[in-house]
């Protein structure tokens, strides 16, 4: 296993972006605190917002700022938030990823986002990424309010996802989860795993791709913690996103990596064709490779295009006035 749990990159020319200007705020997922970045775009709202959390381990500054500049130019506030146990949020233990807890921090998010005075409650759109993007699946079928959902490489079948990590690391990975679970029990501090390994490694991601990948997505100059509790082993085999899509009555693009190594495109396919108002793009790069470069340009182009079609940035002229805030 990779014994840096701390990553940090060295800032380069070629890393300055100028992204939006964002307002750091907070709200409270069942009495714990969130973290999050408003993004709010030139003009007079209210607008539209599109509400956004990342995958796997993953923090709101891991590249998400760069999708927000995008949609924050075509006219859409963003909203991107911290999951409780990382990044700036509260919850103890830390780097503690709770399916349950984390469904529950977006609709919080979701909450505070419809209650923000610059933005328009009946047009919010979810993004989410990796396993993140399997997030948004299940939150679109439970909140009918959500106006539209874009789903990037997404996490949608636990099996599927299961089968890439090679035997060998699934055992070990299986045997560290069960001493955490049965030490959260006891109450001692947890047994942490890597996200991302090199192949062969005992990590959560392995693909050729997942160090090199995951890495690439840090901030210049900041740090992330390459480490989960390892209890989530037991967990993530029995997550199926993807079997929540017939129920979404929104229309949902999936962003699909075709040779993708972590979330298997065959089985997003699979699930993303019985979404009822599905939209698909797919991509010949891999799971890490669409945050950055010409990939990010083709994928956050559709996704522009996407909502501007879904979740207008003009109201149209007939519409009755907003409801009073009370």
């Amino acid at each position: 296993m990779q014994s840096r749990q701390l990553f940090q990159r060295k800032r380069t020319m070629s890393d300055i972006s100028e992204f939006p200007v964002s307002t750091t705020l907070h709200f409270y997922s069942n009495a714990t605190r969130c973290v999050a970045d408003f993004y709010q775009p030139a003009g007079a709202g209210p607008f539209p917002v599109v509400v956004m959390a990342h995958g796997l381990g993953g923090t709101r500054g891991m590249r998400i700022p760069a999708f927000a500049q995008r949609f924050v130019a075509a006219g859409y506030a963003c909203l991107a938030f911290d999951y409780r146990h990382f990044g700036d949020s509260d919850g103890e233990p830390r780097q503690l990823l709770d399916i349950k807890r984390q469904l529950e921090d977006w609709h919080a998010a979701l909450a505070h986002a419809r209650s923000l005075a610059q933005v328009d409650p009946e047009r919010v759109a979810i993004w989410g990424t990796s396993f993140g993007g399997g997030h948004v699946l299940t939150i679109a079928a439970e909140d009918p309010q959500v106006a539209a959902v874009i789903s990037q490489c997404p996490f949608t079948d636990g099996l599927a996802s299961s089968l890439v990590t090679q035997p060998l690391v699934s055992i070990k990975l299986t045997a560290l989860a069960v001493l955490d679970r049965l030490g959260a029990m006891l109450g001692a501090k947890p047994v942490m795993a890597a996200l991302a390994g090199q192949p062969g490694e005992t990590a959560f991601m392995t693909s050729p791709d997942s160090w090199g990948g995951y890495h690439g997505l840090i901030a210049p100059g900041a740090s992330n913690r390459n480490e989960i509790a390892a209890r989530f082993a037991l967990d993530i085999i029995r997550y199926y996103p993807g079997r929540r899509t017939p129920g979404i009555q929104v229309p949902v693009l999936f962003s699909v990596c075709d040779p993708d190594s972590v979330a298997p495109a065959k089985a997003t396919l699979r699930h993303a064709g019985r979404a009822p108002h599905h939209e698909i793009k797919r991509y010949p790069y891999g799971h890490f490779a669409i945050y950055v470069g010409k990939p990010f340009e083709e994928v956050v182009a559709d996704q522009v295009d996407f909502l501007l079609r879904t979740v207008p940035v003009a109201q149209k002229k007939n519409e009755p006035e907003r409801r009073s805030r009370g």
